[in-house]
């Protein structure tokens, strides 16, 4: 562990600890190490989904309607 560490419980799904046994022997890596990392890049994915919310929330509503009926004007549907 590296800086200030936090010590969690976490309750894990049988099959998903054993996995997590079984890639951290084999990558030399520790369970918590490979935890972290899967919680930074599902958090990243969540930073990243939300600069792209906020780029659209910009953009004009447009009714479905209005999209399906220029789909089938422009014989797309």
């Amino acid at each position: 562990m590296t800086g200030a560490q936090k010590r969690a419980t976490v309750y894990l799904d049988p099959a998903i600890h054993r996995a997590l046994r079984i890639k951290s022997a084999e990558t030399d890596r520790s369970v918590s190490e490979l935890i972290n990392e899967a919680l930074r890049a599902s958090l990243a994915e969540d930073v990243d989904d939300l600069e792209a919310f906020e780029l659209r929330e910009r953009e004009p509503d447009l009714p479905y309607e209005d999209v399906v009926r220029d789909l089938r004007r422009r014989g797309k549907v």
